[in-house]
């Protein structure tokens, strides 16, 4: 039953956003409407720079602690669609971008969200401990020293020999 409203949702909100404009244009005036509109965008993409730079930063130091970034990747995820929603024109959709860039009502939502959403990480090759400087083993690849293999110049395919 809830995919169901999905598409009467994408229907009734261009509807919506028109009739806002409508309305926004009455009161205030077509030039000052489209002002306002061209300001949202700006709005839009400084805040995405603003806030999204401190969601990496935050990102950045989660995975150098080996910490679960997953909370800030919601974060930032949620600060891109707000960025997006006040890119795009219209108030009501305005709206709903500014309400995501209060840090208040995206923790709200990852509440709500937390539950409903599972975030998958993938560790790299970096190690949490530095004094830790053994080679990790990974199965197919071999590791050899400069020591242990030869180049020949003479052949133009792999040219990897072992001593």
């Amino acid at each position: 039953m809830r995919l169901s409203l999905i598409p009467l949702f994408f229907l009734l909100l261009p509807m919506a956003e028109i009739a806002t404009f409508i309305v926004v244009g009455r009161e205030i005036g077509v030039a000052a409407t489209l002002g306002l509109i061209l300001l949202s965008a700006v709005v839009g993409a400084v805040l995405l720079r603003a806030q999204g730079l401190g969601v990496l930063r935050k990102l950045q130091s989660l995975s150098r602690t080996g910490e679960n970034p997953g909370r800030q990747i919601v974060h930032g995820a949620m600060i891109v669609i707000a960025a997006f929603l006040l890119i795009l024109p219209g108030f009501l959709s305005d709206l709903i971008g500014i309400l995501l860039f209060i840090p208040a009502v995206r923790e709200a939502a990852w509440q709500f969200l937390r539950k409903r959403v599972t975030v998958v990480t993938r560790t790299s090759g970096t190690r949490s401990d530095p004094a830790d400087a053994r080679p990790r083993s990974i199965p197919g690849v071999i590791d050899l020293d400069d020591a242990e293999f030869t180049r020949d110049p003479d052949h133009n395919g792999p040219s990897d020999r072992l001593r």
